[in-house]
């Protein structure tokens, strides 16, 4: 998630409809809130919990330009992903 500017936020979820919602109505306290965090940038998918924990661990111990990469690699205008998320 990111609001625009240089900030990311990075996390993992078994809903990610119910999530990217949460976010964009600030529903929920914390980060994302706090910094207006509201669209979706990126996504992976998995059934496997451990490995979507791993995953995260390891995003987050990244570099902001090795995240930036990432990113634009998967979505190189930064479109907000969210509105196709919510639509299902």
């Amino acid at each position: 998630m990111t609001g625009g500017g240089r900030t990311l936020y990075v996390g993992m979820t078994n809903n990610l409809q119910r999530r990217v919602y949460e976010h964009r109505n600030k529903l929920l306290e914390g980060f994302t809130k706090r910094y207006n965090l509201t669209q979706l940038v990126y996504y992976e998918s998995t059934n496997d919990v451990r490995a979507a924990i791993e995953r995260e661990k390891r995003i987050k111990g990244w570099t902001r330009a090795k995240k930036w990469a990432l990113i634009s690699g998967f979505n190189p205008t930064w479109r907000d992903l969210g509105d196709e998320v919510l639509k299902g």
